[in-house]
């Protein structure tokens, strides 16, 4: 092999892979688009310690209520979960949604003090410092959130902070249909 060869094989490589991700940025596709491995599968075990001092653990019996319950996944330090907040306080204060929440990798009193500055839309909250039972779940950051059905099904799987279009096209018909 020739040395000129050698010096133009990165450099070829380089836009070779430049291409690629180009494409990949340009090609329209949305990530969101992906799906969910638990969207059609019975929900996960809930199992985390109470958020708030003297509250009862979060378990499996908050699931399978006979009504549907929404799982929520957020963190005081999460600007989306800031931007959802007023949506998941609607749901709770004039759909009378139930919602339960879970503080991922934030620290106790931290989440506590931000419901208590913004509103507690949570009918039940727990807390997973260690990011264990998120793993479960198939969390990939916050917030997520998902839509349990009557039976203790998850239905939809949010990656992304919930929208009015959302609540308006998917999440309240569901739960008004009692799915």
């Amino acid at each position: 092999m020739s040395n000129r060869l050698l010096y133009t094989l990165p450099l070829l490589t380089l836009v070779i892979m430049a291409g690629f991700f180009g494409w990949s940025l340009m090609s329209g596709r949305d990530p969101a688009s992906i799906g969910s491995v638990m969207v059609n599968r019975p929900a996960p075990a809930l199992a985390a310690p109470a958020l708030f001092e003297g509250g009862a653990p979060l378990g499996n019996d908050l699931l399978k209520t006979g009504k549907p319950v929404l799982l929520n996944f957020f963190a005081s330090w999460c600007t989306p979960c800031l931007a959802e907040h007023p949506l998941m306080m609607r749901l709770k204060e004039r759909e009378g949604v139930t919602i339960i929440g879970v503080a991922w990798k934030n620290k106790p009193e931290e989440a506590r003090a931000w419901l208590a500055k913004l509103g507690n839309p949570f009918t039940a909250a727990g807390t997973d410092y260690d990011g264990k039972l998120s793993l479960d779940w198939g969390l990939s950051g916050v917030p997520e959130t998902y839509l349990i059905d009557a039976n203790g099904v998850v239905r939809l799987h949010y990656h992304a902070p919930i929208t009015e279009k959302d609540l308006n096209d998917t999440i309240l018909p569901m739960l008004k249909a009692g799915k």
